[in-house]
Order: C-alpha cells, then structure tokens, then sequence
C-alpha cells in the first residue's frame, strides 16, 4: 500500500507540474516577479530581477523558488559562455543536476525494488487477515520496519527532481527570453557576467542595445537552428500542436518505467506495478499533449535527464520489465545480472538491537512459527500412538 501511495505522489507531483508552472509564470510576469512573460513582439520585457515576497500566494511561491532559479540561470549562462552552444548548456547543466541527485535517486530505486521484493510476503499477510485493514496496516508496518525499509524514502529524489523543473521551466522560458538578465547574474555583489566576459547579442551596455531582443541566443545550430526558448510543435493532429522532442520524451518514459517493472510473472498481483503500468500511459501522453505549449529547451533537459535515469536504472535494476517488448524478448536481456544489484536485507531476530532499539518479529514471522509448532506437536503425537500399539 505504501509503495502504490509513493507512486500516487510520485505522477501527481508530475501531473500538477503543468499548473505549477502557470502559476509561478504569473508570479514572475510582474515587475517584481523573476521575469516577464509578455511577448516581445509586442512589448519588451522589464529587466529580470529576483522575486520579492507579496502578500499574495503566487508571489510567495516566485520568491522561494527564486534562489534555485538564480542557480539553474547562472550554470546555464556560465556554461554557455565556455561551450558557446546553448543546447550542449542545456544538456551540460542536466548532467550536473543529475550527479547531484545519483545518491538520493539510488536510495528510491533501491527502495523500490525492495518493496518489490517483499510483495510475496506482504500478500501473505493481505491474505491471513483478510477483512482486517488495520492488521493488515499494522503487519505490513512491522515488516518493513524489521527489514529496514522505509517505503516513503522515495518521496525526496522526485521531490527534489519536482524543484528544479519548475525553475528550469522559468529559465528557459523567461531567463532566455529577457534582454536584460543583469540583476539576476549579481552574487553578493558580484556580476558573474562580467567576470566570464559575457556579450549580450542585443548590445546591452551599448548605443546598439536593442530591447526586443534577449540577452542570450537560444538558437540551437544541430537542430536545425531550433529556438530552445519557445515551443516547437511542427506536427498538428486535430488541432494539437505535437512536438518531436516530445514524442522522444515519451518514448524514453515508458522505457524508463518498463524498467523499474519487476521482471515476468513478478509484476503479477503487485498493486504498485499495476499502479506503473497505468502510469505507463498516462505520463507519457502527457507529453505529448503538452509538447506544443512548454519550450523545446524543457524537453531537451528531460530527455536527458530520463536518459540519465535508464543508465542509472540498468546499473542497479537491470532491464527489469523491459523485455519482452512488443514480443522481442533478445537474448543478451536473458539471466541478465545488474552491476549494483540490489539485496534485501535480512529480518532483524527477536531480540536483537539495531540503532539503540530492539527489534521484534512480525505477525507474520509469529504465525508461521505458531504453525511449525502445531506441526511439531501433531507429529509427536503421532509418533506417541503408533508406539502405545
């Protein structure tokens, strides 16, 4: 049950992001807000200074968010400056923030899987107390406590993915689209623009400057001098603008829940991987249908970042549920062990102290010693007839 509430939150947090980003849009469109979002074809955009708190919510929500907007700004100005390409920025920046997030997206995945793995022993005890919630609640609770699992552990890496793709969305959006990102570049007093020579190509700080246009060029020269900062959907189907970028964004989404997919007749009867298959669908279409309103640049950094997670993924789960894939089941997935293959930790005795606290059995480990005793019983007694004759 906590694993499928894990998830719930997981593609919520996924779901909700859409809303979010509108909101925190609003927040920033304002003359205090982290940015504007007036088109410049009509009128240019006030210069992008950092978010003051308001007494209205949407404001508040601009301003705790306006540090990890700064952060993800200035990486992504420093590291267009040194590659002079602001798709390799794009991608450069994803990676960091990834390397940052291996240790806490290892601990999710492990969590993951270990839940996974216990699936035989909670159904047991969704069986023994059937009727019976709170038991069951309670069994379960005691189970993953003596195997040190704490299924909620997954919450904090998509927690922590969740806010740093809200400010991505303000600083490809808004970040790459301002003329003037002075304000923004400032550290303690310190412009970092200055200090890597950073040349706006509107001629801000010059005669030439030129207003309507952004500080920072967004065109990506490999493919095909795409604007990374506005939506690109040039497929339409029934009037929805269809992105590729975000039909390869899909495509790597299904691969990666496939993966996290326990293997074969595994996934049988497990709620949680019931849960991924249906979201096996939903996120992906999500996409899709969103792929002609948020910027091309939004779906480079989650391309790779979902392409991040199958490297990481395939080291520590393996292929996991990929295979059989519209029939092709290939032979090097077969008896495929992953590098860091994960162990589930071995049940705490009763009696025994881990971390200063002692440790009981479960329910269920009681009433299958419980069991083993009546059978012992029964077999003494049979022995004891058959020598009274």
């Amino acid at each position: 049950m906590s694993a499928v509430m894990n998830l719930i939150r997981r593609n919520a947090g996924l779901i909700t992001l859409l809303a979010l980003v509108a909101l925190i849009a609003v927040a920033c469109g304002g003359g205090d807000g982290a940015a504007a979002t007036a088109s410049p074809s009509v009128t240019p955009h006030p210069p992008l200074v950092p978010s003051s708190p308001g007494a209205d919510p949407l404001s508040l929500i601009a301003w705790l968010f306006t540090p990890v907007f700064q952060a993800l700004f200035i990486g992504l100005v420093l590291l267009d400056r040194f590659t002079g390409d602001i798709g390799i920025a794009i991608l450069l920046l994803t990676v960091v923030i990834r390397i940052i997030l291996i240790s806490p997206y290892r601990k999710q995945l492990v969590s993951q899987r270990r839940t996974q793995m216990l699936q035989p022993e909670v159904a047991e005890i969704q069986r023994r107390y059937k009727g019976d919630r709170m038991k069951i609640q309670q069994a379960q609770a005691e189970l993953y406590k003596t195997r040190g699992i704490n299924p909620l552990s997954g919450c904090l890496p998509t927690l922590l993915q969740f806010v740093v793709l809200i400010p991505m969305y303000t600083v490809i959006s808004n970040g790459l689209t301002n003329p003037d990102p002075t304000a923004m570049l400032n550290v303690f007093g310190v412009n970092i623009g200055e200090q890597v020579g950073l040349v706006c190509a509107n001629g801000l700080g010059t005669a030439a400057y030129d207003n309507m246009k952004p500080c920072i060029e967004s065109v990506i020269p490999w493919l095909g001098n795409l604007q990374a900062s506005i939506p690109w959907a040039p497929i339409s189907l029934v009037g929805i603008g269809i992105s590729p970028l975000a039909l390869v964004s899909a495509l790597l989404q299904v691969l990666q829940t496939r993966m996290t997919l326990p293997q074969g007749k595994a996934a049988k009867g497990d709620p949680s991987a019931a849960a991924q298959s249906q979201m096996l669908v939903i996120l992906p279409l999500i996409s899709v249908l969103y792929g002609g309103i948020l910027p091309a640049g939004l779906f480079i950094y989650w391309i790779a970042s979902t392409i991040f997670s199958l490297a990481q993924q395939y080291l520590i789960l393996g292929y996991g549920g990929l295979f059989p894939l519209f029939g092709w089941n290939p032979a090097f997935a077969a008896n495929h062990a992953p590098r860091f293959p994960v162990a589930m930790p071995e049940a705490a005795p009763a009696g025994d102290v881990v971390d200063g606290a002692p440790q009981t059995r479960t329910d269920l480990d009681r009433a299958a010693s419980a069991a083993a005793t009546i059978r012992s019983a029964k077999k003494h007694d049979r022995h004891g007839r058959r020598g009274g004759k």
